[in-house]
């Protein structure tokens, strides 16, 4: 019976072993909680960007962009940071998390809102 159960331990400690890795290794991300995408903003208010990020090992930090433009730098994984205010029309807020150069790694969101 010994030798009947020793393939069922190895092949269970090996499905323990492989789910602790993929725990370990969570897959980077950005998530913007606010302003939702499709938001109607007023150009006379400021905003809070509402923010989470997990970086990943080849993330440093992250940035905020305006339309394609940097106008921040977030040190915090997980905060806010208020947005100056947005000229009216249609834009688009991205959070990119960046390496220690200062170089975009591929991990972002961005939300398209609508300033009035």
């Amino acid at each position: 019976m010994h030798s009947s159960a020793q393939p069922s331990l190895c092949i269970l400690a090996l499905l323990l072993a492989l789910g602790a890795t993929r725990a370990d290794a969570a897959e980077p991300y950005v998530r913007i909680a606010s302003p939702r995408d499709g938001a109607r903003l007023d150009s006379m208010d400021l905003t809070r960007l509402v923010y989470e990020v997990l970086p990943g090992p080849k993330g440093d930090h992250v940035h905020v962009y305006a339309d394609g433009k940097e106008i921040g730098i977030l040190r915090q994984l997980k905060g806010s940071y208020t947005l100056e205010t947005l000229s009216p029309g249609q834009r688009t807020v991205c959070v990119k998390v960046v390496n220690k150069a200062h170089v975009p790694i591929g991990v972002e969101q961005c939300v398209k809102v609508s300033v009035q």
